[in-house]
């Protein structure tokens, strides 16, 4: 059942997070045109909201838009895929070597609960919740780097392979997701403090990630 508008703070938040749904949960596919026309009939609003809603969904890697053309589903390539992880895995190595020396109890904690939830999130098959709690580790440990630049970084290249995992990753479909082994791995190394191990298992991880991706 369709929300009402009311329930968000404004129209464009409703639209943003309805459509974001949408894709989330399949039931637009990567390509699909979205006019901006049809999508305010069907949710009540003006296209005002719908533009705003569909260049907040542009900034995340979900939607391309085209001057003069209109906005469509994006539709990642194969190569788009294996670059956008080469830069990833360089970017989370090196925060995971430096967090591995420095991290907290506090964000220690912070990681142990984010695998909990995700855990939650994948009995529930919830994509939406899995995604953020997932974002939310690698977060952790970009912060617990004590370089803000390059969390910055990684918080703009999350966003963008997480459209890969929407679009591409048999999430759905899994009996066991690895990647939550994968992360309490991680998580034990970085409460020893050994760097070396930490950033080997952060790099297989997103190897692994990747190549779990189904091709488009």
């Amino acid at each position: 059942m369709i929300m009402e508008p009311r329930l968000y703070t404004t129209s464009a938040d409703y639209v943003y997070h309805e459509l974001r749904h949408k894709i989330i949960t399949k039931q637009l596919k990567p390509g699909q045109r979205l006019p901006e026309v049809n999508i305010a009939v069907q949710m009540g609003v003006s296209r005002t909201p719908v533009r705003e809603a569909l260049r907040r969904l542009a900034s995340e890697g979900l939607v391309i838009i085209i001057p003069n053309s209109g906005a469509r589903l994006a539709s990642p390539t194969k190569r788009e895929m294996d670059d956008t992880y080469i830069v990833r895995e360089e970017l989370e190595c090196l925060a995971t070597r430096l967090a591995a020396a420095k991290i907290s109890e506090r964000n220690l904690r912070r990681l142990e609960d984010a695998v909990i939830e995700e855990e939650r999130a994948f009995e529930e098959k919830n994509l939406e919740l899995y995604l953020e709690v997932n974002e939310t580790f690698h977060k952790v440990i970009a912060e617990a780097s004590g370089n803000r630049v390059l969390a910055e970084y990684i918080e703009n290249i999350l966003a963008r392979t997480n459209a890969y995992v929407v679009f591409y990753d048999p999430f759905y479909d899994l009996e066991e997701n690895p990647s939550i082994a994968q992360h309490k791995e991680i998580v034990r190394a970085l409460k020893e403090k050994n760097a070396e191990k930490a950033e080997t298992l952060m790099k297989e991880h997103l190897e692994n990630s990747l190549r779990d991706l189904g091709n488009p």
